[in-house]
């Protein structure tokens, strides 16, 4: 079961792959170097009435991802896997001891009870241009594997991260084949200059295409006044590439259940 509750933020049972980011509708997010950008909506929980979580997964530290709510009320004992740039400073500012980080491919499984999930950090980029990715913080993609503790994965899901489409990602599919779910995050995140630093549309369907998910979540859209892509841009696109039956459409508050077996449809 998802939960769709915030930008980017998609629990799942027992183990939550984003983190919560319980800003609110008028409140900012800082993103370096001076910038700020205005929340547009409200988070569908707050994180206090957050369920027992048992592992996060950072795709990279930026105020619109986790923010100052969330590391001051977040339990500081809960494991968070995220890149190794942002689990130096969460573990040394914001006092979250239980962080890894994790290099591109490296993975790390987390267990509860008779089930685990292991976690593999993958590509991302957040911009185009050598100069500004040296500005912004590094990302990383994650591939989550659901199964029994010991077995093999029953279900995989890929979370895209704030990633714009490159070569490097084509990796990805040749060593995970036909994800359950891919998890995108677009948006257009549009910075002064006209750099973009997420994915559009255009970018959301290629990916998509180019790793061919067996259902897929579109995230990370019309939360903040930087997101300049709306979700209507990536639909369109995604029906274009015949792709349109794979969506998941789940709003922010609502569930979606993917199931495990292989050629099913998802529902929400």
């Amino acid at each position: 079961m998802i939960h769709r509750s915030g930008t980017g933020t998609v629990p799942a049972p027992g183990q939550h792959p984003g983190p919560p980011t319980p800003a609110h509708l008028g409140q900012y997010a800082y993103l370096g170097y001076g910038l700020l950008s205005r929340r547009l909506t409200e988070p569908a929980v707050e994180v206090e009435d957050l369920p027992r979580l048992d592992g996060i997964v950072l795709s990279h530290l930026h105020g619109d991802h986790w923010d100052r709510r969330a590391r001051r009320h977040l339990d500081h004992a809960v494991p968070v896997l995220t890149t190794p740039h942002a689990a130096r400073r969460l573990r040394v500012v914001h006092g979250f001891p239980r962080t890894a980080g994790l290099r591109t491919w490296q993975g790390f499984t987390l267990r509860c009870g008779g089930d685990q999930v292991r976690v593999t950090a993958l590509p991302g980029r957040h911009a185009g241009s050598p100069v500004l990715r040296g500005l912004l913080p590094p990302v990383m993609g994650s591939m989550l594997e659901f199964g029994p503790a010991g077995g093999a994965p029953r279900l995989r899901l890929y979370i895209s991260g704030d990633t714009l489409v490159y070569d490097g990602l084509d990796e990805i599919a040749r060593r995970f084949p036909a994800a359950d779910l891919a998890v995108l995050h677009l948006g257009g995140t549009r910075l002064p200059g006209g750099f973009v630093v997420t994915m559009d549309g255009v970018q959301g369907a290629e990916l998509a295409r180019r790793l061919g998910p067996r259902a897929v979540l579109p995230v990370h859209y019309g939360d903040y006044t930087v997101m300049r892509s709306p979700l209507d841009a990536f639909l369109a696109e995604a029906d274009a590439l015949g792709l349109g039956d794979r969506i998941v459409h789940c709003r922010h508050g609502q569930h979606a259940r993917i199931a495990a077996t292989s050629g099913a449809a998802p529902v929400t």
